[in-house]
């Protein structure tokens, strides 16, 4: 099951009590005071890896409390601090922290490399035995402290995908049949109409080395930026995207190639987060249909200006040019000093 948001409480473990004790050894009978510290409570690190790839665990789990000190002994024995709790999340999560009033916080963290940290709760600090207490005039105190509680939080976690390429189109358009021809994903394809019910990443090969990732979008319809089907809850996954691929029936049963570019461009239009300022290119897909001619014709008449390649996901038709031309524009992007999609 694809999550990518999930509402989590993190609290931070308790301070391990400090320790009230007196040193009696055999040849010390005035050893004085000798209680021990308490252990420091663990934290509740979010951690980003690659090896996760939605919410859906911290989804179930909810609650992350991780481990309590320990309290500190006699002989100035130190109690063990709790250990942290760390929990993986994707590359690309986004914290966001609730305020006390009940209302939802700016974003705190943009978790994108791997191995990078967010502590959502700290430990509380573990109390001070009799020992730390002891003074010229006071040389046998008799108090100690408690250890104080960790910090607790409740925080939203958001799933942007990371891909350079997002491919965009409406229902039925053959996104997941191009990702399955292009790289090892193995997004659901059928001979009968449905639509992709979840974001799916593909690596792909680009030639000279070089590998870029995809990420197929399910299909956008009208209304998408209010919600509509599958609508925003999937939209912005191509926020951080570098360019976006119009994967277009040119051969529709009902239609035309020219109204479902103009419908999907605005919906990303209205969704706004830049996605309409995007680089693009459009892949009329389904060549291998004898009426896919007359649609590619009347798209190109309608917009001279779009960088258009004809393909067919199905038979591998027009892939290497839609490639090359990939390629291109990722390393003009790169070298061109253009900045990644801004972050919320």
């Amino acid at each position: 099951m694809f999550v990518d948001r999930a509402d989590i409480i993190a609290e931070g473990g308790r301070g391990g009590d400090g320790c009230c004790a007196f040193l009696r050894e055999k040849y010390r009978p005035f050893g004085g005071p000798a209680g021990g510290d308490g252990g420091r409570g663990g934290s509740v690190i979010l951690r980003a890896t690659g090896s996760v790839s939605t919410l859906a665990e911290i989804h179930r789990q909810v609650h992350f409390r991780a481990e309590s000190g320990r309290p500190g002994s006699g002989n100035r024995r130190a109690g063990r601090a709790g250990r942290d709790l760390v929990v993986a999340v994707p590359l690309g999560t986004l914290v966001r922290a609730w305020r006390p009033d009940g209302t939802l916080g700016p974003v705190l963290r943009d978790l994108v490399a791997e191995g990078e940290e967010f502590v959502a709760a700290r430990g509380g600090r573990g109390g001070r035995g009799n020992a730390a207490f002891a003074t010229p005039t006071d040389q046998a105190p008799r108090r100690c402290e408690r250890g104080e509680p960790g910090s607790r939080a409740r925080y939203t976690l958001e799933l942007k995908l990371i891909a350079d390429v997002g491919l965009v189109g409406l229902p039925n358009a053959g996104k997941s049949t191009l990702l399955r021809r292009l790289s090892a994903a193995r997004p659901k394809v059928a001979p009968y109409p449905f639509t992709t019910l979840a974001p799916v990443l593909g690596v792909v090969e680009l030639g000279e080395y070089r590998q870029c990732v995809f990420a197929d979008i399910p299909g956008l319809i009208e209304g998408a930026h209010q919600g509509a089907g599958l609508g925003h809850a999937f939209l912005r996954h191509i926020e951080r995207t570098r360019l976006l691929v119009h994967v277009i029936d040119a051969a529709p049963a009902a239609g035309d190639p020219v109204a479902a570019y103009r419908q999907v461009r605005h919906e990303l239009q209205a969704h706004g987060a830049g996605l309409a300022e995007r680089p693009e290119l459009v892949a009329l897909n389904k060549v291998d249909l004898p009426e896919s001619a007359a649609g590619i014709a009347a798209f190109r008449a309608a917009h001279p200006e779009l960088e258009v390649y004809p393909i067919s996901a199905a038979t591998g038709a027009g892939i290497g040019p839609l490639l090359a031309a990939v390629a291109r524009r990722l390393q003009a992007l790169s070298g061109s000093g253009r900045p990644a999609p801004s972050r919320p």
